[in-house]
């Protein structure tokens, strides 16, 4: 056997197993019963079956260009799925789509109880702060809409125009 036979038998074995990982991640998806357990289905066997599908395909082509853009897929991979697990938990958490009876510890909603308690505070030593706030987001979410309305190019038609939020 040389090093060429040893490769692709190697890579077939990480072919599998990523395509296996990523069915397991698709699987639990659609069957883990509460968004936890989907949040971690979606990212952790996804990105090892992403991983190891991705290692499969450098080790196949064996190209140090190809390798050096896999290699990049890889590391944008493990920065974006757990952020955006992350982001998506803590908007479950505030939309309360969890199924906290589940959790062992629940460190999130102290921290927003903490959060809201500040805000009452602020609020009692200050009572424009309310209002300010209110002024504040409805400000944010009148020029939103308007940068919706406004969406597409812009006259002189070299993009969609620009807007400060």
């Amino acid at each position: 056997m040389n090093w060429s036979t040893i490769a692709d038998v190697i890579a077939a074995i990480f072919l599998l197993l990523g395509a296996f990982l990523t069915l397991a991640a698709g699987v639990g998806i659609l069957r883990f019963p509460d968004l936890l357990a989907r949040m971690h289905s979606a990212t952790k066997p996804q990105a090892l079956g992403l991983i190891l599908m991705i290692s499969a395909e450098a080790l196949r082509v064996r190209s140090w260009g190809v390798v050096g853009l896999l290699l990049l897929v890889i590391i944008f991979q493990l920065l974006t799925a757990p952020v955006g697990a992350h982001m998506l938990g803590r908007a479950g958490a505030r939309t309360d789509q969890m199924r906290k009876d589940l959790l062992v510890v629940d460190e999130l909603s102290a921290d927003q109880l903490d959060a809201d308690l500040a805000r009452r505070r602020a609020v009692e030593r200050n009572p424009k702060v309310e209002e300010e706030l209110a002024a504040h987001l409805e400000a944010r979410i009148t020029a939103i809409r308007n940068a919706e309305k406004g969406a597409g190019p812009d006259k002189a038609g070299k993009g969609p125009a620009n807007f400060d939020v």
